[in-house]
């Protein structure tokens, strides 16, 4: 993220309030913008050029090219190292990554076989995700990440093939209803797993702590500029637990809610669609119509999802371990980054 850029003026965190749920969600549509995922090497170079002439004091105001250079930085630089995301792994290409597996999970009829591979590259794509996104004040071993990922596979495949062995044996539903049940097996057995993963890939945040960090105030970010440094310049306060728990819980949820109107929607409207002559003289479409919800929804939801709390956490310094009781910052507070 631009916070990682040389300068000793702070930029605007955001256009918006991030204080207020609206304000998140139209910056997390800024940063999750796919059009970011079109500008190369040299567009991200030029981008950071921009905003450290603004940080040197080059640059007196923000102006709209400025923040399109933000929007492109924060979009594909990780704020803990400042270095790329790769890019299918970046939140700006998640609905695309997301794509193919979620449309191959939801396909109506799957056998056990296709329903495990599925979950399998579900989860693999979930690792990777995570693992890119995640707070880097504590990098995870490979053999943490192994084992991680081996136990959510278990989780989504045994929560898939025994809720798809279960559903035909509910005699005292409908057909209709069993129908649809089927459709919402790979909803439960995504969000139950996806939740898991974030907290197996993370666990390790939870055992040690995060980074914390006092918040600023004015005259604090006055001194600092006088000083030649920087916001990036503060050092941490140490690692705490709690913020941590708080911050893979948070995350953990917030996939969830992204899971559930992807996993739901889309096949309750094809459900719906299947029932028409239409689909039925053209089934054919049945295909590109599920493609198209899927990857409308995701959009659609992305944003609200990932808004449901702040990326720049903030909380007093006193909910934390007695060692941070009295140490926060502006108003006692202290501030981490969650991670996506």
């Amino acid at each position: 993220m631009s916070a990682s850029l040389p300068g000793n003026r702070e930029l605007p965190e955001s256009q918006y309030d991030l204080s207020t749920y609206w304000g998140r969600v139209r910056q997390t549509a800024a940063i999750t913008d796919p059009r970011t995922l079109l500008v190369g090497k040299n567009g991200l170079e030029e981008a950071k050029k921009l905003l450290v002439q603004y940080k040197q004091g080059e640059i007196r105001d923000m102006t709209p090219e400025l923040w399109k250079a933000k929007k492109i930085v924060d979009s594909t630089l990780h704020p803990d190292t400042g270095e790329p995301v790769f890019l299918p792994f970046r939140m700006s290409c998640f609905a695309l990554s997301n794509l193919v597996v979620t449309a191959g999970m939801l396909t109506p009829g799957l056998k056990t076989t296709g329903t495990v591979l599925w979950q399998v590259t579900n989860q693999s794509l979930n690792v990777a995700i995570n693992y890119s996104n995640a707070n880097k004040s504590l990098p995870l071993s490979y053999s943490k990440i192994a084992q991680s990922y081996v136990l959510a596979v278990g989780a989504s495949c045994s929560v898939a093939v025994g809720l798809n062995s279960l559903v035909p044996h509910l005699k005292r539903f409908s057909p209709s209803t069993r129908l649809i049940l089927s459709r919402l097996v790979p909803f439960a057995a995504v969000a139950s797993a996806g939740a898991l993963n974030v907290f197996l890939m993370r666990g390790e945040e939870m055992r040690t702590g995060i980074d914390v960090f006092p918040v600023l105030s004015e005259s604090d970010k006055a001194r600092l500029a006088k000083e030649g440094k920087a916001e990036s310049d503060v050092a941490s306060l140490g690692k705490s637990k709690k913020a941590a728990t708080l911050a893979v819980s948070e995350t953990a949820a917030s996939r969830v809610f992204n899971s559930s109107p992807i996993m739901v929607v889309p096949p309750l409207i094809l459900v719906r669609l299947q029932r028409t002559e239409w689909l039925k003289k053209n089934p054919r479409y049945t295909l590109p119509i599920n493609l198209g919800l899927i990857l409308g929804m995701s959009y659609l939801a992305l944003p609200f999802a990932l808004a449901a709390f702040p990326q720049r956490q903030k909380i007093s310094a006193d909910s934390l371990e007695d060692e941070f009781h009295g140490r926060g910052g502006e108003g006692g507070m202290v501030a981490f980054n969650r991670g996506i």
